[in-house]
């Protein structure tokens, strides 16, 4: 009987070592390293040389793509499954992957064959949850298994046109003596579905785990053989998800969907600028909207700061939703610019609805909300505002300013503060029923939005 060889991995980053050490030295983790057992694999020569294709030799005239149902989730796959194609879904528990799986299953199964197999139900426990969200069909096939290659092998035989795994991390190869959820398990389940749907041309979607950080379960390890990475964010207290693409060789990873849970399953928010806004304060300093861009979406966003005079020595700064450090930038740009001063004052930020800003451009509403919180003026509830700052306090242009402003009539918006740089590539077309105020710096950016405060 062949020796198994022993390898020792990294449980986060997925690194492999010849022997065990206390610390990653990739991501720099200490006590992450475990034995896994790998099962040997012998070298088959066939002597069969394989001949490649020329680009021009491949045909790629037929659509490789079909909708799921779900109109959010085919905006963040870049207009709909591949086929073929490996899709990793994961999220923290509760969060609803399962339910919107098991949702677009529904539109699925109408025209076409789909095989839910699942690691963790009973078939029964998954026809009581399809029963509960009205999901029915002749077309859903259901398995409850966690042998792979049995699953694999009942694939094969049945061909079906999308393939559901929930989840990989219950799945296992029997010959090897690693347990569930090890990174070899997941390494060679995961590889194994990639031959399959590679080779025949189906579509599988596999649930992926979370671990107490937040990160994929096994991370890197399936990241780097999956061809795309979606991930479910949001409070479980709150009723809003926010799907987003981490990485799609099959489009672009800006894109998000907007889900609302409800006790009959996840709805899609077509208008989600409203969601956002909705409950907004207007009788309140230190609130500001900023238009944002996800992918070619643009959003509107209630961005809230409260600046309270500091109990302690060292003043305080947090924020939720938007990075920390960015934050202590601006702050820094406000005080060296400006002259407002925010050393004795406490500072939180927060982006309500369960947004994360990202792009530069929300510079401008944190700075306005600073800058509102700091004054104690209170804004008007029509003005909105974005642009990126620079460490001279200039307002730098952002790209699609046409788009933002167009999104900020759109809902009713009746002044937009933008970079004085950004006006030259307006359109008048895209300013009706929209005063556009053009501002260089910060120093222009408050008194401008003094002066429509005392208009």
């Amino acid at each position: 009987m062949a020796k198994q060889k022993v390898s020792f991995i990294c449980s986060e980053c997925g690194h492999v070592y010849p022997k065990w050490v206390g610390r990653c030295t990739e991501c720099g983790e200490w006590n992450t390293i475990s034995e896994q057992m790998e099962l040997p694999r012998a070298a088959v020569r066939s002597g069969r040389a394989l001949k490649p294709k020329t680009l021009r030799e491949i045909n790629a005239d037929d659509d490789p793509r079909f909708n799921t149902g779900s109109g959010e989730l085919d905006r963040v796959l870049g207009g709909g499954l591949v086929a073929g194609s490996l899709v990793l879904l994961s999220g923290d528990p509760g969060i609803g992957k399962s339910t919107l799986l098991l949702q677009i299953c529904s539109e699925l199964n109408r025209s076409r064959k789909v095989l839910y197999v699942s690691g963790e139900e009973s078939e029964r426990q998954i026809k009581l949850r399809a029963d509960r969200l009205g999901v029915s069909g002749d077309g859903l096939y259901l398995l409850s298994d966690n042998d792979c290659e049995a699953i694999n092998a009942s694939i094969i035989e049945e061909k079906p046109d999308v393939v559901i795994i929930d989840s990989i991390q219950t799945m296992q190869i029997t010959e090897l003596s690693s347990a569930q959820g090890s990174i070899t398990q997941v390494r060679e389940c995961t590889a194994l579905f990639m031959q399959t749907a590679k080779r025949y041309g189906i579509p599988m979607i596999i649930v992926g785990h979370v671990n107490k950080d937040g990160g994929i379960a096994g991370p890197k390890v399936l990241e780097h053989i999956v061809d795309t990475v979606l991930t479910f964010e949001g409070d479980k207290q709150l009723s809003y998800r926010i799907l987003r693409a981490v990485k799609n060789r099959f489009g672009s990873t800006n894109e998000i969907g907007v889900f609302r849970m409800t006790d009959k399953g996840l709805e899609e928010v077509p208008n989600p600028s409203e969601m956002l806004l909705s409950g907004r304060p207007t009788d309140k300093s230190g609130i500001s909207v900023l238009c944002t861009l996800e992918g070619s979406r643009p959003l509107l966003s209630e961005v809230q700061a409260l600046v309270t005079k500091t109990g302690f020595g060292n003043p305080r700064r947090s924020s939720d939703g938007f990075d920390y450090n960015r934050l202590c930038l601006i702050l820094a740009v406000l005080e060296k610019r400006t002259g407002y001063l925010f050393g004795q004052f406490d500072v939180y930020v927060n982006i309500t609805g369960g947004m994360r800003l990202t792009e530069p451009a929300a510079d401008a509403a944190i700075a306005l909300a600073l800058f509102s919180g700091l004054c104690d003026i209170v804004l008007p509830e029509d003005i909105a505002v974005f642009g990126e700052i620079g460490l001279g306090g200039e307002l730098r242009a952002v790209s699609h300013a046409s788009e933002r402003i167009r999104e900020c009539a759109r809902l009713g918006f009746k002044t937009c503060i933008v970079p004085k740089a950004s006006l030259s590539s307006l359109d008048k077309r895209d300013c009706t029923g929209i005063r556009v105020i053009g501002a260089s710096n910060l120093t222009q950016l408050f008194k401008a939005a003094e002066t429509v405060v005392n208009a």
